[in-house]
Order: C-alpha cells, then structure tokens, then sequence
C-alpha cells in the first residue's frame, strides 16, 4: 500500500513546520513524508530510553535531497536531526522536530588498494562492509557490539568504537576522507582538490573561526594537555577537539571534527576509511579471578602487543547469562566474587598465535585465578566463549521488572587506574539501590559498562538515578581524571555534563 498523507495531519502542523513540509513535497515524493501520528510515534523512539515524537518524519534517498531538505530547514529555522539504523543507546537519533532517515540508497561500496581502503555510504550496515573486505583479510576499525545491526553514518558520526580498535583503529583514526553535507545545503568532498578550494573560498567565516580555535589551542599549553591526556583513552564526551591538536588544514580539523558530532555540524554523505587486517588466527581463554580487583590488576598487566580483547564481566554479568542455553555449566559453581575475564590473541601464524598466548601467562604469573588459564583456537568453541559476553546486555533487558527501561551507560578510567575506579564504582552503586547492576566492558581501553533498569514512571526512581549519575560523574571526571562518554557518543544522557569533564575553557 502506497502511503498518503492525510491533509488533517499536515493541518495540525505548526505553521513553520506546515510551510516547510510544502516546500519539501515539491521534490520529495509524499509517500516519503510522514506527520501522521502513527508513524511519528514509531519514530520517536530508537535504542535509548528517551521517546521524543518528530513533528515530519523524510525518507531521504539522495545526496541531492538531503542537500535540499537541509537548506531548507536552515532558511526555516527548523532543526533536523539524522537517523541511520536507529541504535544509539544516548539518544542521539530521536527528535521532536523534522527526522531525516536514511531510506533507500546510501549503499555505495568502493574497495580501494586491494582492500586497504574501503568507500562506504552511510546505510551500509558494520557487518557488510566487513563481509565486502573478506576476500582481503581486511576489516573497518571500529568494532561495536551492533555492528550487525549498526549503519557506518552512526558508527561514524557517534565514533563507535568496540572490544578491539581501542583508541587507535576507531573511526577518528582511520578516516581518510569523507564527502559532508553542510547547514546550507553545500557539499564538501575532502578528496577533492577542486572541492577543498571550492569550501575554502566559499565558507572563510567558518574557515577563519575554525583556525582561530585551532590556533588559541595551540597557544594555551595547559588546555593542549589537557586534550592530549584525555584523548589517550576513550572518550566521545562532546566534540573530537583532538581535532585541532592531531591537524593543521582546517579541512583535515573539519572532516576529523565531523566523527563524534553526531550530526550536530552536518551530514557524512560517504565516508572512507583506511581498513586493517583481520587476522585468520585467533584464540580465545575465560580467565576467572577470585574477586574484581584480582580482574583488574590482571588486565593492567597486558596491552595490544599481547591481547587484541580484554573483556571484564563481575558476578552479576556471568549470573545473567548462565541459564540461558549453551552456557557452560560451571558459571553457576563460581562463588560471589568471581570476576572473569575474557581474553582473544590474534597472530598471522600458529607460532604467532603460540607466541602471544605464553607471553600473557608469563604477565599474569603469580596473580591467583580460580581455575588453570586454557586457551582454545578451536572456532565453535571461542565463539562460545564469546557468546557469554554478547549476551549481557540483552540478557538484562529480558529479565528486567516489566515498566522498566533498560540504560547502559560508557565511562572509561585511566588503565592505572581501573583496579581502585571499578572497585569504588561498585560500592557507589551498591549505596545507591543497585546492588544487582551489572559491571563489563572493554577493560583493555579501561572502559566500563554498567546496566541499570530504572522505572521511570516513579519520580522516587528518577530522583535516586539523578542521585546516583551525579555521584559517578563527580567520581569519573574529579577523582580519576577519566571519561564520562567512552565510545556510546555523548547523547542526551551526558550533554548536561560535557563543561563537568572538559572545563569552563575546552568547553567554551
């Protein structure tokens, strides 16, 4: 059934809304418009727990549409926001004025130097840009846990990252260039000699604001510091102002400045990316210590040349999981403290492979495990493994209180660190009412998950979390000097407290 709008629909509008919807059917067809309130409420949602409904919903096919619908919504004053797979945890693809949604094209695909480059449109999902690079032994950076389900416009305009890229494979890293919408409607392509001087020569008030902000960083020796030290974990808290410290040309500060800004400064149209190697030898242990600190001195003693993944999972992560089928049987004998972790070598050989696996047990010799350290190579069995750790997040979501929502939230501590901040946040929760909160992440980039399920349809449970997010903030930012937003993007769960983290002048 071919979908029309119904003018009573179009009729509610407020008026600036209503004019520029009749703007926009002049070139986009009305079976891909939608202000009913039907499809505006299926829209207003997307994996996070905020629900704000969009006024017009456009499915937007083409660069030139999008370019036209922007301009459009600029000269109007109507914000726009754009929506990918619809998979942000923060809330970073809902609105409740005019959702632009990728549909039906956005799928071009360029491999480049035999796999080493890869041209991607943003409705490309992770997982088929990964199966484009197979034949090469090549993969994307980033790795997020949706990366089956996630689209590269948000992996990149979120800088997703995941358990393996760490800070240096994300898509900050290995951008090369990117072809970007703007307020206006222009289009920059930073592959393009005649483009870069097009923008350049067209855009000088953005252009001179752009090196003056570059220029005033360089010249404050405490703020570029600052910039330095926290870019060397993860962090999406705010803008990528590592930008203005990493590059010199405005247009290299402007295309880095873009991953991470979640839309906010324009439209990644196409975006390439430097690929790396996907490994054809890998092996995998579940490395279980008697307690969380034990977990944490023990992935402090490793790093990339030795692990391409560290996962942390506590007690309570293994307990959610270990009836669900094909779990081991022995999750549910471990005692209270237990923390595992879940380890994976990478080598281009066996010997590579075997190489790797005894020089992680040389570095946690002498650190107590709860059963012998037992890699596998075997591939059925690793992903068994790695199902346990996949399945947390869901796994909570299903057994939660009915009403409830689901929120996880990214924070990321200095890798010397990580033993006290865990063990601190722990108790945090447990004082605050949620001793049954699950802790795991990406401990090798000293990132840490936790999952929450609130109700927040009692003002009690709104206030105790509002208590309890001020508490963790405080404790990130001012005791461990770490990251509020690790790799989920800033969102609307952590806006309010980007001058928290950064300062009064990074803010500024």
């Amino acid at each position: 059934m071919i979908h029309t709008t119904n003018p009573a629909d179009i009729a509610r509008l407020p008026e600036a809304y209503r004019a520029f919807y009749h703007e926009c059917i002049e070139f986009i067809a009305e079976s891909q418009m939608f202000c009913d309130p039907i499809s505006t409420l299926a829209y207003g949602t997307d994996a996070s727990v905020y629900r704000l409904i969009p006024k017009i919903v456009i499915k937007v096919s083409c660069a030139d549409e999008m370019s036209r619908i922007i301009r459009l919504a600029g000269s109007a004053g109507i914000a726009v926001t754009f929506r990918a797979a619809g998979t942000s945890l923060s809330g970073q693809a809902v609105t409740d004025s005019v959702l632009l949604v990728m549909s039906g094209g956005w799928g071009n695909c360029v491999i480049s130097d035999n796999g080493d480059s890869i041209t991607l449109g943003p409705a490309i999902l992770g997982a088929e840009a990964n199966a484009y690079l197979k034949p090469y032994d090549r993969k994307i950076g980033p790795d997020p846990a949706s990366i089956n389900h996630a689209m590269i416009g948000g992996i990149a305009a979120n800088n997703a990252s995941g358990m393996c890229c760490g800070t240096t494979d994300n898509s900050y890293k290995t951008v090369t260039d990117m072809k970007i919408i703007f307020h206006d409607g222009s289009l920059l392509d930073t592959s393009d000699p005649a483009s870069r001087a097009a923008f350049l020569a067209g855009h000088r008030d953005l252009v001179a604001t752009v090196e003056n902000i570059r220029d005033e960083i360089a010249a404050d020796s405490a703020l570029s510091e600052l910039i330095a030290r926290k870019y060397k974990i993860k962090n999406t808290t705010g803008y990528g102002i590592n930008s203005f410290i990493d590059h010199r040309d405005p247009i290299d500060i402007i295309k880095h400045l873009m991953i991470g800004s979640e839309g906010t400064l324009g439209f990644i149209a196409d975006i390439t990316f430097r690929t790396i190697v996907e490994h054809a030898h890998k092996a995998s242990a579940l490395i279980f210590f008697p307690d969380m600190a034990g977990a944490c001195h023990g992935v402090m003693q490793l790093d990339r040349t030795v692990v391409s993944a560290a996962e942390l999972m506590d007690r309570i992560s293994l307990r959610a999981v270990e009836e669900k089928p094909g779990m081991p049987e022995y999750l549910k004998t471990l005692d209270e403290d237990v923390t595992a972790l879940l380890v994976e070598v990478r080598g281009e050989n066996h010997a590579e492979l075997d190489g790797k696996v005894e020089l992680l047990k040389q570095r946690l010799d002498g650190l107590p495990t709860v059963f012998p350290i037992s890699f596998t190579d075997v591939k059925a069995e690793y992903e068994a493994l790695w199902n346990i750790r996949k399945g947390l997040f869901p796994a909570v979501g299903n057994v939660r209180r009915i009403g409830t929502s689901v929120i996880i939230e990214d924070i990321a501590f200095p890798l010397e660190r990580l033993s006290e901040a865990t063990v601190e946040l722990r108790r945090m929760m447990i004082k605050n009412g949620y001793g049954d909160a699950i802790i795991f992440g990406h401990a090798l980039d000293g990132n840490l998950h936790f999952v929450l399920t609130p109700d927040f349809t009692k003002q009690a449970e709104v206030d105790q979390y509002d208590r309890f997010m001020q508490e963790v903030c405080s404790m990130v930012v001012e005791t461990y000097g770490g990251a509020l937003k690790a790799e989920h993007g800033t969102g609307r769960n952590m806006a309010p407290f980007v001058e928290m983290e950064w300062g009064a002048t990074a803010y500024s």
